[in-house]
This record gives structure tokens, C-alpha cells and sequence, in this order.
């Protein structure tokens, strides 16, 4: 499955240059830095996403470009800084900004990237775009700390979970799709259309994320990975909420207390499967994709949203 790329080439190009510009910096070791993130940055989908919303409905213009900087300006310091509080050492199979220069930096880092897609906003008067990017950060923050709080509990309720993932995930999809429409149309009821499209886009590519946990394929995270960090997700909630007790009782267990163990997150891993917590799940998926797929074809047929029903079926059929 391959990515619209064709489409909106000409787009990318000028926001490679365009967002390099944005994070340059007159600190030596922050300009070094950034140079080493803009390196390793990973498919884009976020702008992608921005500038196929924009040409749905309009003309690129300077605006969207901001749009796509500030949506990859805040990316990357959520992944910045997610990195700091995960411990992570490696982001896309490189070694992490915090692994190279550690806590402090890590956050500075974060910070900076922030403040400068503030300011790439505020200078040029894109304050609807600003908003919508913001609110996004917000929930991705409340996402965040509603995980960490539930996973103490271990939360057994599928609509949290779905809270969780709308606000962690699916929210930044949902803005970048409302701005690249607010972009070129400044038509509230259109970006918002776009927004609830990206929102449901989104939901559906955590979804796939999560499937990636149960999966024998190597998929570039260790499986069972989601199990070992006490994180409870669709496929493991479907099945506590749909086996005896006895089994239940034992899953949660294995979870709490003995979540490190290969053997007994082997065993999870299997009753998951074979409670058809795998097959619900996808179907979870499926109906996501359907509904952000209505909304794509309520827009006139074109080039453009025959790319966009390209990208959404990259999201749901990805291998990793």
C-alpha cells in the first residue's frame, strides 16, 4: 500500500525547506540538534494530511504551509518529550534526542519547538489554525494522564479507551485536517467536517497500532509490548470483558504482577486470540474506516480525494 506522495510532491518539497527554516536556531547545540531530528523525521502524515485537506477543498497557500509546520512543529515535541517519559532510547530505529543528550536538554528541546510553532502562528495572524492546533495539544496531554491514571486501575471499560485514543492519537489527526481545510477555505462547517474525518482516520490508525501488539509479523516493536507496560487496549478489553472468570482473573494477574515474564505474556497473547479479542478489534477498525470513508465521499470526486481514500487505506493496511 503506498502513500499519495504524487499528489502533493510539489507541496512537500517547499515544506521541507519551509520547515527547516522554521526550527533553525542561533544556538550552535540546539541547531545541531535540530538538524538531527529534521534527519530522521519519519512518513509526514501529519502534513500529508494537511495538504490533501487543503487541495480537497481549495488552493495551497502560505497559510498552509504554516499549517503543516505547526502540525509537525508539535509532533515532534510531543515525541520529544514522550521520549523523556518513556525512558525511550530509540525513535524509529535511531538512537532518541534523550538518549544522545539526555533529561534536561530532552525537555529544553521539546519547549523550543512548542514556542516556535506559537510563534509561526501568532506572527502571521493564523489564530483559527493556532486554536485548533492547540486544543489539540491539550487533549493529547489529558489522553496522556488518563492512560497513566487508568493503567494503575487497570481500566476494563471500552468507551475510556476510546476516550483515551481520541485525545491522545486521533486529535492532532483531526486538527490537521481542519486546519489544511480552514487553510484554504475559511469555512468553519467545512473544517469541520474535516475534523471529525481525521478524527475517526485517527482512531482507526491507533486501533492498527495496538493490533501491531498481537501481531507475529515483525513489526518493528516487541510484541506483547503494550502487556509488559500495564497498558489495556481494545483487544486484551474485549477479551477480560468476554471470558470467565477463572481466565480473567488469571490475565489480570499475569498483567499486574508477572507482566515480564515471556511465558505469561505468551499466554495472554493467546487467550486473546482465541477469545476473538483480535477479530472484534479489527471490526473496531473496519467501522471507523467506513465512517471517516462517508464523510470523504460526501466531496465531489476528484484526483485529490481518490488520494485521500488512498491514505486511509494505507493507515488501516499497513504492515508496521
Amino acid at each position: 500500500m503506498q502513500l499519495p506522495v504524487n499528489l502533493i510532491e510539489e507541496e512537500l518539497r517547499i515544506f521541507e525547506t519551509k520547515f527547516k527554516e522554521a526550527v533553525s536556531s542561533n544556538v550552535s547545540m540546539l541547531d545541531r540538534i535540530m538538524r538531527y531530528i529534521v534527519k530522521r523525521k519519519g512518513k509526514q502524515l501529519r502534513p500529508m494530511f494537511v495538504f490533501l485537506s487543503a487541495k480537497l477543498c481549495g488552493q495551497v497557500n502560505e497559510s498552509t504551509y504554516r499549517a503543516a509546520s505547526l502540525v509537525e512543529l508539535l509532533h515532534t515535541a510531543t515525541l520529544v518529550h514522550d521520549d523523556v517519559v518513556d525512558d525511550a532510547l530509540e525513535r524509529r530505529g535511531f538512537f532518541s534526542v534523550y538518549a544522545l543528550w539526555k533529561n534536561k536538554v530532552s525537555v529544553l528541546v521539546g519547549d523550543y519547538l512548542l514556542a516556535k510553532g506559537l510563534l509561526l502562528s501568532l506572527d502571521n495572524n493564523d489564530f483559527r489554525i493556532l486554536q485548533l492546533l492547540s486544543d489539540a495539544v491539550r487533549k493529547m496531554s489529558e489522553g496522556e494522564l488518563l492512560q497513566m491514571e487508568k493503567s494503575r486501575s487497570l481500566n476494563l471499560e471500552e468507551d475510556v479507551y476510546f476516550e483515551i485514543i481520541r485525545n491522545k492519537t486521533a486529535s492532532l489527526l483531526a486538527s490537521a485536517c481542519a486546519a489544511g481545510a480552514w487553510s484554504t477555505t475559511a469555512d468553519e462547517v467545512v473544517s469541520d467536517k474535516l475534523k471529525q474525518f481525521g478524527e475517526k482516520v485517527g482512531i482507526a490508525f491507533q486501533i492498527k497500532d495496538d493490533l501491531f501488539d498481537y501481531s507475529t509479523n515483525n513489526v518493528g516493536k516487541p510484541t506483547g509490548n503494550d502487556i509488559k507496560e500495564k497498558k489495556l487496549t481494545l483487544p486484551l478489553i474485549y477479551t477480560l470483558n468476554n471470558t470467565d472468570k477463572a481466565t480473567r482473573r488469571k490475565i489480570i494477574y499475569i498483567v499486574k504482577n508477572e507482566n515480564k515474564k515471556r511465558e505469561k505474556v505468551d499466554y495472554v497473547l493467546k487467550a486473546v486470540q482465541e477469545h476473538g479479542g483480535i477479530d472484534y478489534t479489527i471490526q473496531k477498525m473496519e467501522l471507523y474506516k467506513k465512517e471517516a470513508m462517508d464523510i470523504l465521499y460526501s466531496f465531489p470526486k476528484t484526483e485529490i480525494r481518490d488520494g485521500f481514500e488512498q491514505m486511509v487505506n494505507f493507515v488501516t493496511d499497513r504492515k508496521y
